[in-house]
C-alpha cells in the first residue's frame, strides 16, 4: 500500500530537481548578465552592453516557464509541509533571478552615458563590488540546488562586503561632486551602478533566507538567536 505513495514523492522530487536546474540555468545567465555589463563599462563596449540589454528576454522567458512548472508540480503533485516550502521557494526565487538580471541591464544601459569616466577613482572599485555581489548569487543558488541552509546563512553574512563598497563609493563620488562640479553627470551615472550591484547583494540574500526557510521551517533571524 506503500507504493504509490513513494512513487508520488519520487515524482514530485524528480519535478523540483528539473525545476531547480532550471532556476540555476538562470541564475548562471544573470551573473554572466552583470559580468559582461561591468567588462562592457570599463572596456567601454557600447555594442556589447547593448548585447547584453538585448539578451534579457532569455532572462524572461525562463522565468514565466519557471512560474508555470511551479503552478503545475502544485496542482498536481499537491505537496504539503516542507515540500510546499520548496515548491513556494522555487516559485519566488525564479522572480528574484529575474530581477537580478535586470540590474545587469541597468548598468549596461549606462555604458554609452560613461565615455568619459575613465578619470574617475570609483570606477576601479566598481568590479571588486561586482565580483562580491555574482558570487554570492552563485553560492547561493548552489546551496538552493543543494538544500543546504548553512550554505545560504554564510551567503547572508557576506552581503555587509557589498554595503560597505557600496559606502566607500558613495561617499567617494560625493566628494568628486563637490570638488569638480564638471563630474556630476558622470559620478551619477557610477553612482547608478554602484547601487544596482548593491541590490544584487541584496537579492541574493533575499534569496539565501528563502533557501534556510525552505529547508529549516525557520526564519535566518531565528537561526541567529540559536547561535552561540
Amino acid at each position: 500500500m506503500q507504493q504509490p505513495r513513494e512513487h508520488t514523492l519520487k515524482a514530485f522530487d524528480e519535478d523540483l530537481d528539473r525545476l531547480r536546474a532550471q532556476i540555476a540555468q538562470m541564475g548562471g545567465l544573470a551573473e554572466h548578465a552583470i559580468g559582461e555589463a561591468m567588462r562592457c563599462l570599463i572596456q567601454r563596449d557600447v555594442d556589447g552592453a547593448m548585447a547584453v540589454v538585448q539578451n534579457d528576454g532569455k532572462l524572461d522567458e525562463l522565468e514565466v516557464e519557471a512560474e508555470r512548472r511551479v503552478v503545475q508540480l502544485i496542482a498536481l503533485r499537491a505537496p504539503m509541509a516542507g515540500d510546499l516550502r520548496e515548491a513556494v521557494a522555487a516559485l519566488k526565487i525564479s522572480g528574484v533571478v529575474e530581477r537580478i538580471g535586470d540590474y545587469a541591464k541597468n548598468i549596461a544601459r549606462r555604458v554609452p552615458l560613461l565615455e568619459d569616466s575613465s578619470q574617475l577613482e570609483p570606477l576601479s572599485l566598481l568590479p571588486e563590488m561586482a565580483r562580491i555581489a555574482t558570487q554570492m548569487v552563485h553560492d547561493v543558488l548552489d546551496a538552493f540546488v543543494r538544500r543546504d541552509p548553512e550554505a545560504a546563512v554564510r551567503v547572508v553574512e557576506r552581503d555587509q562586503a557589498v554595503d560597505d563598497f557600496y559606502d566607500s563609493i558613495f561617499r567617494t563620488l560625493l566628494t568628486f561632486m563637490m570638488e569638480r562640479p564638471q563630474t556630476i553627470g558622470q559620478s551619477a551615472h557610477l553612482l547608478f551602478v554602484a547601487k544596482n550591484l548593491e541590490r544584487v547583494g541584496d537579492h541574493a540574500t533575499n534569496i539565501a533566507e528563502m533557501v534556510y526557510y525552505a529547508a529549516t521551517g525557520e526564519h535566518v533571524a531565528e537561526h541567529k538567536k540559536k547561535a552561540p
